[in-house]
């Protein structure tokens, strides 16, 4: 059984204790983490644009491109260590939501978790990448709250229903 985990700051340790608690001992469990490319693609812009081409050296998206990968390292590190088992970690690079749904093409599982608005039970809990990996990926999903999920009495009303009329 492959399980994808997916590592983000901030939620990836409920991530990880629903890995723990929802797959047995000996499955194959890939903790995944995405940079977005577009950050330091937008500072290599930036820089060649305002600054000319004249030094590489100075350029501040290969700086941040560094700071990306050192910190998606220290990431995979801390939830490896918290997961207490054999892993796999895997960084990728590019647009999050497509990247979390390819490298769940085969998987048996993909946990994620809420990347919305946490205050409230529905659909809002659910970021823009966070519904789109929902909605798209190729195997089963384990959505987890990264807190304490709210009270059901955070589900808004029904909307207004006219009469029947006979």
């Amino acid at each position: 059984m492959t399980v994808v985990v997916w590592i983000v700051e901030g939620t990836w340790p409920a991530c990880v204790a629903a890995a723990r608690t929802h797959t047995h001992e000996g499955a194959d469990i890939v903790l995944l983490h995405v940079s977005p490319a577009d950050v330091p693609g937008a500072a290599h812009g930036a820089f060649a644009g305002l600054l000319g081409r004249g030094h590489p050296e100075r350029d501040p998206g290969t700086r941040l491109e560094h700071l990306a990968a050192a910190s998606a390292d220290q990431l995979l590190a801390d939830a490896a260590q918290r997961l207490g088992r054999p892993c796999t970690r895997q960084e990728r690079t590019g647009r999050v939501e497509r990247e979390v749904v390819a490298a769940a093409e085969g998987a048996h599982l993909l946990i994620l978790a809420r990347d919305g608005d946490r205050t409230h039970l529905g659909p809002r809990s659910l970021g823009p990448a966070g519904r789109f990996i929902v909605d798209h990926a190729p195997c089963p999903v384990l959505l987890v709250w990264p807190e304490t999920a709210p009270g059901i009495t955070t589900v808004p009303p029904p909307p207004p229903h006219p009469p029947h009329h006979r």
